[in-house]
């Protein structure tokens, strides 16, 4: 189905005579589908920026050709060497990926169909020697229709960034009024703190904030007057940390020390949940830059720990390696302070995608997320919530089909209901979108 064909989400949901009618098991797919389609979502974790951010938000087809999931498939389709490769433009990156990965193979991987998908949904050829048309269009855009136009044909209501306080790019933009797009929302991302503590502390104390190399002394409560002065400038939906598989709590290293007395007890004084997405391993492969990450399967206990040391605590949690999953949904039955959320990195295959949501809704019913798009680049937000929709699609309804068969009523309207808190009613509750 291509993206175009994906109704605009803006049908008053539930309310009509229809919508209360009993269905047959053979109607339940096609009412699935439809529901599906004309849900708007929140992406609730995403890479994406607002215009305030200028050229830090990243759009159009050579931002798309040279997404580093892609740059990984190229390696391995191309003689060309990564030193070789760093040494060319954007452009001339783009025109060896669209090469090697468009015009002498098929693009039928997941990141290459993506790009497929794009072209698709604004009607540019996807067959064509060259990127020049593709090129033009992107060229002529208005950023702020553009911005608009992506997100509807998305199906997507509003995008939630990742903002790092100590990203140099990022923080003139917040320390001179920051940015207030009605679509886009603020996180608080705390990876240099908490896991690059040692390369990044200075920065903190060159704002005048009381901290030393160890985390020790002050530098708890200075962290903490650190989050809430840019919680007042960010109004952060979330805070969030991206850990390695390694990661452990509690440990006697920096990251549990300043989690434990300084992070998590800011979320609570605010009101925030945290996020940990939790397995990368970074620079398995340095040539590759930011392609050169991988997987690895972590210790849950971290997570049991955490939800259970700290109740008043509410968790969102993702884990890269898909032997996490079965173990990270019976977390999730025993901690209601603990929210799953998402199919992150290389999770996001639809093979993939199907076995984790299946059996999600099998221990947790719709108590979850099922999916955020994580998107570097804007126009990514089309292809991952029509792969997202389309995959979901098959389970649900299998899921009615059986509850049909045990004995149960099946209508629109709880179908709706059901789409509605997985697509967006469990992070409102979860974050307070609703009263912000």
């Amino acid at each position: 189905m291509a993206a175009t064909s994906v109704k605009s989400p803006t049908r008053k949901n539930g309310s009509s005579v229809a919508s209360a009618r009993r269905l047959k098991p053979e109607q339940i797919p096609g009412e699935v589908q439809d529901v599906l389609a004309s849900t708007q979502v929140i992406d609730i974790h995403t890479h994406l920026f607002s215009p305030a951010f200028g050229k830090v938000g990243l759009w159009g087809i050579d931002e798309l050709l040279t997404y580093h999931y892609l740059e990984a498939e190229f390696f391995r389709s191309s003689d060309t060497t990564p030193e070789e490769y760093w040494k060319l433009s954007k452009p001339e990156r783009a025109d060896a990926i669209w090469k090697a990965l468009f015009a002498e193979n098929s693009p039928i991987s997941e990141s290459t169909r993506g790009v497929v998908a794009v072209l698709n949904a604004f009607g540019l050829p996807a067959e064509a020697s060259g990127l020049q048309e593709a090129r033009r269009f992107f060229a002529v855009q208005s950023l702020e229709s553009h911005i608009r136009k992506v997100l509807q044909i998305a199906g997507v209501s509003s995008v939630v960034m990742t903002n790092d306080p100590l990203d140099p790019d990022e923080r003139p933009v917040w320390m001179s009024g920051g940015q207030s797009h009605p679509q886009f929302h603020a996180v608080l991302r705390l990876d240099r703190i908490l896991w690059g503590w040692p390369q990044h502390w200075q920065q903190l104390a060159n704002q005048g904030y009381a901290v030393d190399e160890d985390a020790s002394g002050k530098s708890a409560a200075e962290v903490r007057r650190f989050l809430a002065d840019w919680h007042k400038r960010m109004r952060p939906l979330y805070m969030a940390v991206s850990l390695a598989d390694t990661f452990q709590y509690p440990d006697d290293s920096i990251t549990s020390k300043i989690l434990s007395e300084a992070v998590l007890p800011s979320c609570r004084e605010l009101g925030l949940p945290m996020s940990l997405m939790i397995g990368v391993r970074r620079q398995v492969n340095p040539r590759l830059r930011l392609a050169g990450d991988a997987v690895g399967k972590a210790d849950m206990r971290a997570v049991e720990n955490l939800c259970r040391t700290f109740p008043d605590n509410r968790f969102l949690v993702s884990v890269l390696s898909r032997e996490n999953q079965h173990e990270l949904a019976v977390y999730a039955r025993k901690f209601n302070n603990l929210m799953p959320f998402g199919c992150w990195w290389f999770l996001n295959n639809p093979s993939i995608v199907e076995e984790i949501t299946r059996e999600r809704i099998e221990l947790l019913g719709t108590s979850f997320i099922p999916q955020h798009s994580d998107a570097r680049v804007l126009e990514q937000v089309i292809y991952k919530w029509q792969n997202t929709r389309r995959t979901l699609a098959p389970i649900l309804a299998n899921s009615y089909q059986l509850l049909h068969a045990d004995g149960a009523e099946i209508t629109r309207q709880k179908i709706q209901r059901d789409v509605n808190r997985l697509f967006r009613g469990n992070f409102e509750k979860w974050t307070g979108l609703r009263a912000g």
